[in-house]
């Protein structure tokens, strides 16, 4: 058993491993691709559990951009059968490391529901559950009708400062265990705007008196997309934005001939569980959110 540092040379090995175990997590080559290749990054990190060249586990950790205490989240998967190996205990450590050397005060992770008492063993508790969905898009329900005055496009059509903006409206009104606070233009539009990742023209904003009002975002390859964050800015929730920009993206993504949408939703985040209900999503996994003070 070998565990390491992943490579470029991991990517094949590791997309068919996530597509067998979790394919609602939307790893994609392109993704993986760019990611192993990028330059290192405090936080960041990619490990690989190999058995005679075959991925049976995989690990990742990353800092929650603009959290404050900086916080980081780590996944760990490792393949049933060889499970109760060491392996996860391994990829754990190794993900934690890393986060503490870049200076994360805790971990979060999304954990199967029997693998909570595992985690608790290296401190780990239960704070809350999420929910992954998915759907087809060609099956959406109608779009709603725009109100008066808005204009729903695509964020191609969108100025990066105004979604930036919305952003960090949503960021920061969202829920989860991460507070955050505010994360650097700059920074932001290499990440989000800039990144390969992010499908700009099947992410869909609605725009009153030349503000984003409400939008949502996608990560994917024109095949998948992961929809990564839904928002409408509080003085406009309520009337029904999330369903409208939801579905037209749904509605869009479909024309272009994507498969699948996939998404994650808080227990707690009624509003937005409702919308997704609503639009035929439909519930995969439901997993526990478990956070571990690294200090």
């Amino acid at each position: 058993m070998e565990i390491r540092a992943a490579g470029p040379g991991d990517v094949a090995g590791a997309v068919a491993f996530h597509d067998e175990l979790v394919p609602y997590l939307v790893v994609t080559r392109g993704l993986l691709s760019r990611r192993l290749a990028a330059p290192v990054t405090p936080g960041r990190s990619e490990f690989a559990a190999l058995d005679d060249g075959t991925v049976v586990g995989w690990a990742t950790s990353n800092l929650i951009a603009g959290s404050d205490p900086l916080d980081g989240e780590v996944r760990v998967l490792v393949r049933p059968e060889y499970r109760g190996r060491g392996i996860g205990t391994r990829l754990l450590t190794a993900t934690h490391a890393e986060l503490r050397a870049a200076g994360a005060a805790s971990a979060r992770v999304f954990s199967e529901p029997g693998a909570v008492d595992w985690a608790a063993r290296f401190g780990y508790r239960q704070t809350r559950q999420v929910h992954y969905a998915g759907i087809d898009p060609a099956k959406v329900q109608a779009v709603p009708e725009t109100p008066s005055k808005v204009r729903l496009v695509p964020l191609t059509d969108v100025e990066p400062h105004q979604l930036y903006a919305a952003d960090q409206v949503a960021q920061r009104t969202k829920p989860g265990d991460a507070r955050i606070t505010s994360r650097p233009y700059e920074e932001w539009l290499a990440a989000v705007w800039r990144s390969p990742d992010t499908v700009l023209d099947l992410s869909v904003a609605a725009v009153y008196d030349e503000q984003v009002i409400a939008f949502t975002l996608g990560l994917g390859d024109h095949t998948v997309i992961w929809s990564k964050m839904t928002s409408t800015m509080p003085e406009y929730r309520g009337r029904g934005l999330a369903k409208l920009v939801k579905a037209t993206a749904l509605r869009q993504a479909a024309s272009a001939g994507v498969r699948g949408m996939y998404t994650a939703n808080y227990d707690g985040n009624t509003p937005m569980l409702a919308v997704n209900d609503w639009l035929g999503y439909q519930r995969i996994a439901t997993h526990a959110v478990l956070v571990c003070p690294l200090s």
